[in-house]
């Protein structure tokens, strides 16, 4: 895996033109696993309204995940389609027991109108690139983001962009 640092230097690069705010929270955190990095957050946050983005693909193997339930019980999802995993994903034990939680997107718009354990499926046309496929292209991507340290807006930690961060 690349360096953190790296990894948080790319993630702005791509949501420059969004309004993602990317950031190394875990680190701040300590935590390991999605349910306790989510739990952590909301009780950081209190006065924030939190959704979680997940592709497809990582909801076809949700179940596997440690506490899957508990992490729908914390905070609403959004499901991001990816090409050829939806079927997958539609089909995945973790989506037989979210379907009386799926609500349509018109209540996503209306902001804080439903709470989790709540998912909902974006459908847009899907960014056909693989990370996996452009790290194959480029085993050194990383590289690119080498010198100077990045900070992290939201925690403001400085993050090396070099190994050992």
């Amino acid at each position: 895996m690349a360096p953190l640092g790296a990894r948080l230097k790319s993630a702005r690069a791509q949501a420059r033109r969004a309004p993602i705010v990317p950031t190394a929270i875990e680190q701040a955190l300590g935590t390991r696993y999605t349910v306790d990095t989510l739990r952590k957050l909301k009780n950081r946050y209190p006065k924030r309204e939190f959704v979680w983005l997940m592709g497809s693909d990582n909801l076809a193997e949700f179940h596997r995940w440690r506490r899957w339930r508990d992490i729908a019980r914390t905070m609403p999802i959004a499901v991001i389609a990816r090409p050829c995993y939806n079927a997958d994903a539609l089909a995945s034990p973790a989506m037989a027991w979210f379907r009386r939680y799926t609500v349509p997107v018109s209540s996503f718009r209306k902001k804080g109108q439903w709470s989790a354990p709540a998912l909902v499926f974006l459908r847009f046309d899907p960014d056909p690139r693989s990370a996996t496929a452009i790290r194959r292209a480029n085993t050194d991507w990383a590289s690119q983001y080498r010198g100077t340290p990045v900070r992290d807006r939201l925690t403001f930690r400085t993050i090396r962009t070099s190994e050992g961060s």
